[in-house]
């Protein structure tokens, strides 16, 4: 049985008959990897999420799986080690959507890094990331600087530092993780919330009481042990279970922007000194630039963070100062995100200096919490609640198995493998006359699954004519069949973040999108115009500015 809500009446049956040892509750990529893990090492696990997966955090980063350079300043020195060591193990097993970027820092006069301290701390980065010597930092003058992106303000810049972090796909991987952890036996489900715990007679947690928010149906789940990985929503859980004591979050925004890549021609991606202690990001991909991150505290509505007016003039100045001749104005903007980090609340200590790290919270109705931590660390946050579950379960179900785990899509057994596989793809694609651009961009977002769509063309060709409608119905029925979407804004946003990096083409096929996506899941009228309506509204938001 494929992962889709073509099967969703038989994923709500399993999940309200079955007694689990694991419940995870929030489908980001915490919670999915925790499902993952917990599969693979023979556990019986269910996983709900009351909107789609990576629909929270995990599809709002900055998208890369960095080695925590700008932790070094803080003497996050085991943080720097473990992200950096994670990152090679994330590359490894999600090869195609995870992706080797050369990353430049620019050396300005009166900056917060200057050219010792950054060549130190580049160094130092390298050693404790275990960093691969053709990916080591390189340390350039002025006029090698320029000559690597010549839209750098010269006036006081003083040289550069080249190195490395990976690119990604946050909500991809997510996605990717989620499909790895169902096809090993766990039982997820997206557009279920937990409404309500359940509890014995010595008030120890025993299961949930969960909506459907698509059939409008309640249920109840089962489960030995439950898991609070809901990121943002973290303390809601944990107020609802009377165990808000203690340690909290501190909730803090990150915004960025896009822009049409002719708008901010980068000939290389830059992580750049802002002068308030903050550094960010400027990152070329494909035919736009975005740039981020802020990070300030919010109190505001958790469930729709959005980039304001204020938020957008900081990055505009920031990216203008930089790169002076690009003269960015807020009508360039073709598409924004924001996202909430799920940080640990720590005194006198501002937005920016609240540590990274994760931290576990136990109450004693046996509920486990999980918050903060970081994209690229996932996979041992994962490891670590499963390893309590284990403990809490009493059974040996062995240790973490998801290290040397191919993730769905990047079962590739070597770099050689993964570049036959490319050319392999491009030839498929020439026999069906597919342009070898779109066969990468596939490529790059389904790997080893673009087989799927390259085999539905022929098919399709034979009902439609146009190439954009071609291109998009056959990743649309991939979604729906594969990656569990229910919503048209599930593969606009999250499967393919269209709306972020093709959003001008995206916008004109949505009613043609809703309009299949509706026939094929047999979607009742009044709920597909919604439908629609709402990803209108979210396709408007990212470029509204209050």
């Amino acid at each position: 049985m494929n992962f889709s809500n073509l099967h969703r009446k038989h994923f709500v049956e399993k999940l309200s008959s079955q007694q689990f040892d694991l419940l995870v509750i929030g489908g980001g990529i915490t919670g999915c990897g925790i499902a993952l893990d917990a599969a693979l090492r023979g556990m019986k696990v269910a996983l709900i999420e009351k909107n789609d997966f990576a629909s929270g955090t995990s599809s709002r980063s900055t998208k890369l799986i960095h080695g925590g350079l700008r932790y070094l300043k803080q003497l996050e020195v085991k943080l720097v080690h473990d992200v950096g060591s994670e990152r090679a193990i994330v590359h490894r097993n999600a090869r195609h959507v995870v992706i080797p970027e050369k990353m430049l820092l620019p050396i300005v006069e009166d900056g917060s890094l200057g050219k010792n301290s950054s060549s130190l701390g580049l160094l130092v980065y390298d050693l404790l990331a275990g960093v691969k010597k053709d990916e080591r930092r390189k340390m350039l003058n002025k006029h090698d600087t320029l000559k690597a992106e010549p839209l750098l303000a010269t006036d006081k810049l003083v040289g550069g530092g080249l190195y490395f972090e990976y690119r990604t796909d946050d909500s991809r991987l997510t996605i990717e993780i989620a499909k790895s952890a169902f096809a090993n036996g766990a039982t997820l489900l997206n557009y279920a919330e937990s409404k309500h715990f359940i509890y014995n007679a010595e008030k120890k947690i025993t299961g949930v009481k969960a909506f459907d928010k698509i059939s409008n149906t309640e249920f109840e789940i089962r489960a030995t042990t439950v898991v609070n990985a809901c990121g943002p929503w973290v303390d809601l859980l944990r107020k609802e279970d009377n165990s808000l004591k203690g340690k909290r979050l501190l909730l803090t925004k990150g915004v960025h922007l896009v822009f049409p890549y002719d708008k901010l021609p980068l000939q290389q991606a830059a992580y750049f000194d802002v002068g308030d202690g903050r550094m960010i990001f400027a990152i070329p991909r494909n035919n736009i630039t975005y740039v981020g991150t802020t990070d300030t505290v919010y109190n505001q509505s958790i469930d729709k963070p959005q980039c304001s007016k204020e938020d957008a003039e900081y990055l505009l100045k920031a990216v203008n100062k930089i790169f002076p001749t690009v003269s960015l104005k807020q009508e360039d903007i073709v598409s924004s995100w924001a996202g909430l980090r799920p940080l640990i609340y720590e005194e006198g200590k501002s937005a920016s200096e609240v540590s990274r790290k994760d931290e576990v919270m136990i109450s004693g109705s046996g509920l486990i919490s999980i918050a903060g931590g970081k994209l690229t660390g996932y996979r041992l946050m994962a490891s670590k609640i499963v390893d309590l579950v284990a403990k809490k379960l009493n059974k040996d179900f062995g240790s973490c198995k998801t290290k040397n785990f191919r993730l769905s899509g990047g079962e590739f057994a070597s770099e050689v493998d993964f570049l036959k596989s490319l050319e392999l793809y491009l030839e498929n694609g020439k026999t069906e006359n597919i342009p070898s651009e779109k066969i990468r961009e596939w490529f790059f977002r389904y790997g080893k699954n673009v087989s799927f769509l390259i085999n539905s063309i022929n098919q399709l060709r034979t009902k439609i004519a146009d190439s954009s409608q071609l291109f998009n119905t056959a990743e649309l029925e991939y979604s729906i069949e594969h990656e569990m979407i229910a919503h048209p804004a599930d593969f606009l946003i999250r499967r393919t973040g269209k709306i972020f990096f093709d959003r001008l083409n995206a916008e004109k096929q949505l009613d043609y999108l809703n309009q299949v996506l509706s026939e094929q899941l047999e979607t009742e009228s009044s709920s597909s115009q919604k439908n629609l309506a709402e990803v209108k509204e979210e396709f408007n938001a990212a470029v509204s500015f209050e």
